[in-house]
């Protein structure tokens, strides 16, 4: 039995005292339409270049000043709407300036005058436009149709970018399956005069078939995926000239499929700098392009490592400066700041922290201090920091434990910090950064609060190797701990996510704890090794093994879960989806007799059939690590199944394609054994929408019936 090693923070607060009502799982899966999720401020942002900021109540706009929390200007709805007359509600803002904001109206963007009450300006789009992107300095729209990128301005609509018949060349779109902390296809420069945006050739990409069973009879519906050791795509970095409307290609040759990322504009405008990667993502070059040329200036620095590397955060320019910036790196261990000069010359490594920095902010108005967020000591929170950039000094600007998003104004001089925990649902403050005083200016009330609902603890375990594991439990309504309790283990355990947060409902989907009271259940969900926000050791323990390090970790989990008196250890579930559908069935065949019932949703069952910027990454191609891919494939667990195994899968997956399940279900017919299996028509990797409560009841009741 793995040691207990300490109860970190355990919440004895339950989510409701009144406890007069009993939550459905109907009712807790669409919480977010009934009211059941914490209440918020909308519309909640800063006036650009002010120490003011906007939030919405019922159909009317406040300005307030954050210096004296005083109310300064009201806007009504039905102001608005006199030069608006077919907005239906409230927009919701883009940004916001001293005079203007600007919002979506159907297939526009509206530029108005606040002060002036009348229309600044109306840029047009087509109706159909997706990936859309404003730039106020251009007063212009990037947006596609298709494969092709335009643009839309105040004259014109529908100004060509590119116009490319080839449907395997696709441009202005996220490229290389949104990996390496891409999530869009367009680059404004900063004072809008050019566009650059990706474009991806995929002709070497196989084609894979969906079928589209609402067209009669079926039709086949193909889509581009490039699997581990296959043909990928090729990248390339375009720049639109506004004025010219002339298109010119950075000199890079991709005939490797290397991949290109992290673009960032330096101020002046003359440079692009480009994070490029080589196929097996185990080197970065980071280089410099003209912008006039399109050729390389020159490379500012190297990353290598023997696992992988993975850059996923832009250049972020020092103030006033259009030659120094700061680069996130984890070449130490964890997420660090460090300064750059376009020449290449390391400045200094400006924070070495030994937790993960997730992201800068900005500046204060001097240049002096940048304001970042990060976890902090404890990696279930998240918090926001000042650093003196000169002398690496810090402070912890928010001091509540919880989990915290904030906003900087301009000036760095004050932020807003939207947080909560295990016991809080939300609340909002305004922090001055200096005098480090905060004023609450909203406070959610607890929307469980009439709820009949058990309690959640946080726990803290030791793994095998000594590792602290964090973890969860969720008991049921009157918890009794004289009586023994059967369990669902909710899991993910893949890179790039973490269920344990200090955050309300501890990160947990409301159905959990509405689950746990229903049907008298213990929920419990570990990180395990290789999930998120712990550094680079931690998470790379799986390269070209996955399922090793993380199914030993959810044992430990399990161990501890069998030491507890109130707990049925013959009696335990699993359940999860996409990389937990991978945890799930890796769980229930590899550790015969440990789970009597398993759920798997949308699993990757054989990583060769999974994609090749993720894939490769963590596993390296399926020719360079037969036996990492081979160890790892669930068809050889078959035969040890002992109890129930469910699959779902969604019919048109593009992400874990249905090949996955369908591979799985041929080597169980093969085997002669007997499996369950569903499917969701038409329904991509997650079942969203109504359809979701179907989704939640079919496994919940399947765990119910079998897990005993």
């Amino acid at each position: 039995m793995k040691q207990l090693f300490s109860f970190l923070f355990l919440c004895t607060f339950f989510l409701g005292f009144s406890q007069q009502q009993n939550l459905s799982v109907d009712d807790a899966v669409l919480g977010y339409y009934k009211g059941l999720y914490p209440s918020s401020l909308q519309n909640l942002k800063w006036v650009n270049n002010s120490d003011i900021y906007v939030s919405q109540k019922e159909n009317e706009l406040l300005f307030t000043d954050a210096k004296t929390a005083k109310i300064i200007k009201k806007i009504s709805f039905e102001e608005l709407q006199k030069t608006y007359p077919t907005l239906k509600r409230f927009p919701r803002l883009q940004e916001i300036s001293t005079t203007d904001f600007t919002f979506s109206n159907e297939n526009s963007i509206e530029v108005y005058n606040y002060i002036n009450k009348s229309k600044s300006v109306t840029v047009l789009f087509e109706e159909a436009a997706q990936n859309n992107e404003y730039n106020s300095n251009a007063k212009a729209i990037a947006y596609t149709l298709d494969n092709n990128l335009f643009i839309g301005t105040a004259s014109n609509p529908k100004v060509t970018v590119t116009s490319i018949e080839n449907k395997n060349i696709v441009s202005g779109q996220a490229i290389h399956r949104s990996e390496f902390g891409i999530v869009k296809g367009t680059f404004w420069s900063p004072k809008g005069t050019y566009l650059a945006f990706y474009q991806k050739d995929e002709s070497n990409v196989s084609d894979y078939p969906l079928v589209d069973i609402t067209t009669y009879p079926a039709s086949l519906k193909n889509i581009k995926y490039p699997m581990a050791g296959q043909g990928s795509e090729k990248a390339k970095i375009g720049i639109f000239n506004i004025n010219t409307e002339e298109t010119t290609y950075l000199d890079i040759d991709t005939s490797d499929e290397h991949y290109l990322t992290n673009l960032s504009w330096t101020p002046d405008e003359k440079y692009l700098l480009v994070a490029e990667i080589n196929r097996g993502q185990n080197h970065v070059w980071y280089n410099r392009y003209s912008v006039e040329t399109g050729k390389k200036i020159n490379t500012l620095f190297e990353e290598t490592n023997d696992k992988w590397t993975e850059p996923e955060f832009d250049a972020v320019f020092l103030p006033n400066s259009s030659t120094e910036f700061l680069w996130l790196s984890e070449r130490d261990g964890f997420m660090n700041l460090y300064e750059y000069t376009t020449e290449g010359k390391l400045v200094k490594q400006v924070t070495n922290f030994k937790w993960v920095v997730t992201g800068i902010l900005g500046f204060d108005t001097k240049g002096q201090n940048v304001y970042i967020t990060g976890t902090g000591n404890d990696a279930r929170e998240s918090h926001t920091f000042k650093v003196n950039l000169k002398s690496g000094k810090y402070i912890q600007l928010t001091k509540t434990n919880g989990t915290h998003s904030t906003q900087l104004s301009t000036d760095g001089n004050y932020l807003i910090d939207a947080y909560s925990s295990l016991t809080i649902p939300n609340n909002i403050e305004i922090i001055d950064s200096k005098k480090l005083k905060i004023t609450s200016i909203f406070t959610a009330e607890n929307p469980l609060k009439d709820y009949k609902l058990g309690a959640t603890e946080f726990i803290t375990l030791k793994g095998v190797d000594g590792t602290d594991l964090y973890a969860k439990i969720t008991k049921p309504a009157d918890f009794d701990a004289s009586k023994k309790y059967p369990v669902l283990v909710y899991v993910y355990g893949g890179p790039h996510a973490q269920l344990v947060t200090n955050s309300w409902l501890g990160g947990s989907s409301l159905w959990m704890p509405a689950f746990a009271t229903a049907e008298n259940y213990i929920v419990f969900t570990l990180d395990n090794r290789g999930s998120a926000n712990r550094g680079f050791a931690f998470e790379s323990i799986i390269h070209r093994n996955l399922g090793n390090a993380e199914v030993e970790d959810q044992l430990t989990g399990i161990e501890y879960l069998k030491s507890l008196d109130f707990v049925d250890s013959s009696r335990i579930a699993v359940n999860g989806w996409s990389y937990g559908g991978f945890m799930t069935t890796s769980l229930m065949l590899r550790n015969s007799g440990v789970f009597t019932t398993a759920v798997a949703g949308g699993p990757v069952t054989d990583w060769k059939y999974y994609e090749v910027m993720y894939g490769e990454r963590y596993m390296d191609t399926p020719q360079e690590n037969p036996e990492g891919y081979e160890k790892a494939k669930v068809h050889n667990y078959l035969k040890n199944l002992e109890g129930k195994l469910l699959i779902i899968h969604g019919s048109v997956d593009p992400t874990v394609v249905p090949q996955h399940s369908m591979t799985l279900l041929q080597e169980a017919v093969k085997q002669k054994v007997q499996i369950d299996f569903f499917t969701y028509p038409m329904h991509e990797h997650n079942v969203r929408g109504v359809d979701r409560v179907h989704l939640v009841k079919k496994m919940t009741e399947y765990i119910v019936e079998n897990n005993k």
